[in-house]
């Protein structure tokens, strides 16, 4: 019985089996000042369905998958993973609150919106101050959390956040714009990189596209002098860049006209060249 097991020849046999059931998700929301009776009401509700079990009718696989789930959950604490996670979120945890310049109100500037975003912001405040958040699986002291805020300021400063808020930022970074390199190695370098994603998906209608070194050196060339002269939108650049780059390419390939395609530094020029030395042209199609 046990070879068969192994060997897979059981697989399409069905059995049931008795698992753990699931616990019930409870959120209670409570006014500040009452966290702990907050976390003493869920914990309560969490465990009235502890112990209970349920019986599932599954095939082989999923009855290994589902006994060596239940077996592993049983020798975790909850509890102890819990206290452990605040513990270490409370004294080295760090918050990246992104596009903080989008809540800062221009200066000589009052309208509606801009009372909204500075509410924000003094929403924010506390949290960077310190003060006690209950969260659901504890109450969480931000005094010793890292924030960092970021945001690229085009049409505001940093200076137009709140005085308050500015104080508890003190350290200020200006980073630079991508380079040329830059935009090389995001082509290429990740995991997910866009020439893999391109290639990978031209590749599902039989063709084999091939970027060589001078091609990728190319694109990155014309989303940096785009950059410049229009918008400095950074690596999203790419995108639109390589989407018009393929977008004919990426049309007919379904009909199987051709079986593969390298894009050089001179096809790259053919198609993008003149567009992105046209300004106009460039600030709606790249």
């Amino acid at each position: 019985f046990r070879k068969m097991l192994r060997e897979g020849k059981l697989d399409a046999q069905e059995i049931e089996v008795e698992v753990s059931a699931p616990k019930g998700g409870v959120e209670i929301m409570a006014p500040a000042g009452m966290e702990e009776m907050t976390n003493q009401l869920r914990d309560m509700f969490s465990n009235m369905a502890s112990g209970k079990t349920s019986t599932r009718r599954v095939t082989v696989p999923e009855a290994q998958r589902l006994l060596t789930d239940d077996e592993a959950a049983k020798l975790v604490n909850e509890e102890e993973v819990r206290t452990l996670a605040l513990e270490r979120v409370q004294s080295g945890g760090i918050v990246f609150i992104d596009e903080i310049d989008k809540v800062a109100v221009r200066s000589g500037t009052q309208q509606g919106s801009d009372v909204s975003r500075e509410g924000v912001q003094r929403d924010l405040l506390p949290l960077v101050e310190g003060s006690n958040v209950s969260t659901r699986y504890g109450v969480v002291k931000t005094d010793h959390i890292l924030f960092i805020a970021s945001g690229a300021f085009h049409l505001s400063k940093p200076s137009d956040l709140i005085p308050e808020l500015q104080g508890r930022l003190p350290i200020r970074v200006e980073l630079e714009a991508l380079s040329a390199a830059d935009l090389v190695r995001i082509l290429q370098e990740p995991e997910n990189a866009l020439v893999r994603q391109y290639s990978a998906l031209l590749a599902s209608d039989g063709l084999t596209l091939h970027f060589t070194q001078d091609g990728v050196q190319r694109i990155a060339e014309i989303a940096q002098q785009v950059n410049e002269r229009v918008e400095n939108i950074g690596a999203r650049r790419l995108h639109t860049v390589m989407e018009r780059l393929l977008e004919e390419v990426a049309f007919v390939a379904p009909d199987g006209g051709t079986t593969a395609l390298e894009v050089d530094a001179a096809y790259v020029d053919s198609r993008l060249k003149d567009l992105a030395q046209d300004e106009d042209l460039s600030r709606y199609i790249l």
